[in-house]
């Protein structure tokens, strides 16, 4: 069976546990805080700066200027901007894991990047609104009075930030072998139900 898996994720949907526990039951590494951790050892970029890369793009037009900036200036490395550096440390740490064949990536344009590798399966968690606004409050401890306006904001940092980096849609199911909707399976049965379809899903080369 083929082991390396990416999930993409709206914010509460919990794609994060679902990940975990995907790799836990095939026994491959789990990728999400520790692709920072990497990155920073790989590139030398402070470890905030990049936790917090994916979050600035909550405003795309902002973001899409600030990224742009540098590249009116020349070409190479030194002229590009902080956030295009910030993509390419994760982006090469990525590449880095995909080589392995095997392990579970959170988020983080993963799909894209390794777009080219046919052992790859690409999954997207999503859920109702109401639903994840109680999983938000309930296992993650957001405030009740502005949870919704923080999953809109995570939801709309990550569609932008992916949509940037990629030219694709984020949540588009074309970018996708399997999408879940965890407002109707619990997050046990969503692992087994990916690791069941990893097992006897068609690989084209």
């Amino acid at each position: 069976m083929n082991k390396l898996v990416t999930i993409s994720r709206e914010y509460g949907s919990g794609g994060r546990l679902i990940g975990k526990l995907v790799a836990e039951k095939m026994g491959v590494p789990f990728y999400d805080k520790e692709i920072i951790d990497m990155a920073v050892e790989k590139s030398g970029l402070s470890r905030e700066i990049i936790e917090t890369a994916e979050l600035r793009a909550r405003s795309g037009l902002s973001y899409s200027l600030s990224s742009a900036l540098a590249f009116s200036e020349g070409f190479g490395t030194e002229s590009m901007s902080m956030n295009e550096k910030l993509f390419v440390a994760q982006f090469d740490v990525i590449k880095q894991i995909g080589e392995t064949r095997e392990g579970v990536i959170i988020g983080r344009c993963a799909d894209y990047v390794l777009r080219d590798v046919p052992s790859v399966t690409n999954i997207f968690i999503y859920a109702e609104m109401e639903d994840r606004i109680n999983r938000c409050i309930n296992a993650y401890g957001d405030d009740p009075k502005t949870v919704e306006k923080t999953v809109r904001d995570y939801d709309k940092a990550r569609a932008n930030y992916y949509n940037y980096h990629t030219s694709q849609k984020w949540g588009y199911h074309g970018n996708y072998n399997l999408a879940i909707n965890t407002s109707y399976i619990k997050e046990e049965k969503a692992a087994d139900l990916i690791v069941a379809f990893m097992n006897s899903r068609i690989y084209k080369d």
